[in-house]
This record gives structure tokens, C-alpha cells and sequence, in this order.
């Protein structure tokens, strides 16, 4: 089995690009809350993201105009805060996303690079 937690570094680079991947998460979705989108980083390779981080960027996008929030009681438990793309949101992943995929791609072409000296 995979070891599936996260070192200092690997933390450092998630942070480097969480606000691009909630996004495109939010996108996938349609709309989510913070814990669901603890779960499907988690499921995506991404873990160890705790929600003392994801729930200030989840306001900090908000707040940006990015995401929309809309409180929502709970069924049979508390309420929810719950997140979507707004248009503006889905044009910085639509600007945003593809400079990423290049620099990401670029970033795995030199570390390959060296492991191969």
C-alpha cells in the first residue's frame, strides 16, 4: 500500500497550486463544501490538506468573486457552507489552468532531466 500522507515539501507545492485545483474541482462538481473537497483531494492523490488551510482559501476565492457561497441547513445535522464556480471563477481556470499544465510539464521535464544525470 502507497504511503498516502504528505511531507513539508509535498505540502508546499499543493499550496502552490490549491486555489487552481478547488477551481477545477468546483467545476467537476458543480458546487461542493469544504469537507467534500477535503475528501476528493484526498482521492486524487493530494492529501494531508487540513481545513484550517482550505477553508480560508474557500473564503479567500469567495471574497475574490471566484466562488459563490450559499448556507444551507443540514439534513439532520449542521448546516453547510457551499461552494461554486462563478463566472469569473471559471475564467481564471479556463486563463489559468493551461499556464499551469505548461509550467507543471516544463517543472517535470528538468526534474527528469536530472534523475536521468
Amino acid at each position: 500500500m502507497a504511503d498516502r500522507t504528505i511531507s513539508g515539501r509535498q505540502a508546499q507545492w499543493l499550496r502552490g497550486v490549491l486555489d487552481l485545483v478547488v477551481l477545477a474541482l468546483l467545476a467537476e462538481d458543480g458546487e461542493g463544501y469544504g469537507y467534500t473537497l477535503l475528501q476528493r483531494l484526498a482521492d486524487a492523490g493530494l492529501p494531508g490538506m487540513k481545513a484550517g488551510t482550505l477553508y480560508p482559501l474557500l473564503n479567500r476565492l469567495a471574497a475574490d468573486g471566484l466562488l459563490s457561497a450559499e448556507w444551507r441547513a443540514g439534513e439532520g445535522g449542521p448546516g453547510r457552507k457551499f461552494f461554486a464556480l462563478t463566472d469569473e471563477g471559471r475564467a481564471v481556470l479556463a486563463e489559468q489552468g493551461p499556464r499551469w499544465i505548461e509550467f507543471a510539464t516544463n517543472s517535470i521535464s528538468v526534474v527528469e532531466r536530472g534523475l536521468r544525470s
